[in-house]
């Protein structure tokens, strides 16, 4: 130890300067590879916690705010890093800040949309507003969540069409797939029948697929009558509603039940009506009716022989 500090105390001045600031520089650079390190390390244990608390379904959400937050934290200690050893090799950093807001603000108004993208899909993983399997509506367009970036959704409609939203398009998000949903059943039943008659069939339906194998699991409730819709043109539309779980069978529920309503209805007589056109003649005063007049179709030779 006294050999060291002999031999500090011989070395010039300019050569002691340059050494002191040698050893700042690496204990600076050791410095951010260690706050890195401990960065991803405390990231990989909110990974694994979150990943033990939630379902398989998260997974990916949590993969990318994690990935998000590990780029952040190297971005910014990069950044510090790099001012304090300008700092120590005596750059000033004045002039290269100065610069660099007059870049980020020029940058900013060009990528202003790019921006807005990435803070918007930051929220939309942070808030779990969408995941991927979901069928949800966003910016007037709705199919299956195939993948969900800080960039952009990915959808899948019916017909296979795949739609990629710009994060920063959305303004509102339906999700019709979380939690539980509920299949709206409307049916009609012709005027002259009864309603209570009606809604006595639908419930019916409903009691048979709570006791199917194939559809008691997806059904946890009873069937819910909401009764008397509308009068329509040609029916009265009776409503009731089933509530689905997983929510996703909401819609192969829907097929099954309106199937077998349209048997059972059948079967017990009723009229399923269709969209149909009653000619009124009106009455005459003494209370009866008028005939109707019926001109049977001409032959081509006769419908001639008119024009002529």
């Amino acid at each position: 130890m006294q050999d060291l500090v002999s031999f500090y105390r011989d070395i010039d001045p300019e050569t002691r300067a340059v050494m002191v600031q040698t050893l700042r520089i690496i204990a600076i650079l050791v410095l951010a590879w260690i706050l890195q390190v401990a960065a991803a390390r405390l990231i990989r244990l909110f990974r694994s916690y979150m990943s033990r608390r939630t379902g398989g379904d998260e997974v990916a959400r949590i993969e990318t705010l994690a990935r998000v937050f590990r780029n952040s934290a190297v971005i910014v200690i990069f950044l510090v890093a790099g001012t304090l050893v300008l700092g120590e090799l005596g750059i000033s950093v004045a002039p290269i800040l100065a610069t660099a807001g007059v870049a980020g603000v020029a940058i900013g108004f060009g990528a202003q949309s790019l921006i807005k993208d990435f803070l918007g899909g930051f929220f939309l993983l942070l808030d779990d507003q969408v995941r991927e399997g979901d069928v949800v509506e966003v910016a007037g367009l709705s199919g299956l969540v195939e993948e969900v970036t800080l960039r952009y959704v990915r959808l899948r409609n019916f017909e296979g069409h795949v739609h990629f939203i710009p994060n920063g398009e959305i303004k509102t998000v339906t999700n019709r797939t979380r939690g539980f949903a509920h299949a709206v059943i409307d049916a009609g039943v012709a005027y002259r029948e009864s309603p209570e008659e009606g809604l006595a069939v639908m419930a019916e339906v409903a009691r048979s697929m709570r006791a199917d194998p194939l559809w008691r699991d997806l059904l946890p409730e009873e069937l819910e009558l909401i009764g008397v819709e509308k009068w329509a043109d040609s029916a009265v539309i009776l409503r009731a509603r089933l509530k689905v779980v997983p929510p996703i069978q909401q819609w192969n529920v829907r097929r099954e039940f309106l199937k077998r309503l349209k048997k059972a209805l059948e079967e017990r007589g009723i009229e399923i009506p269709f969209p149909h056109v009653t000619v009124y003649a009106g009455v005459g005063k003494d209370g009866t009716a008028p005939a109707f007049h019926y001109a049977p179709a001409r032959g081509p030779d006769e419908a001639t022989s008119a024009k002529i």
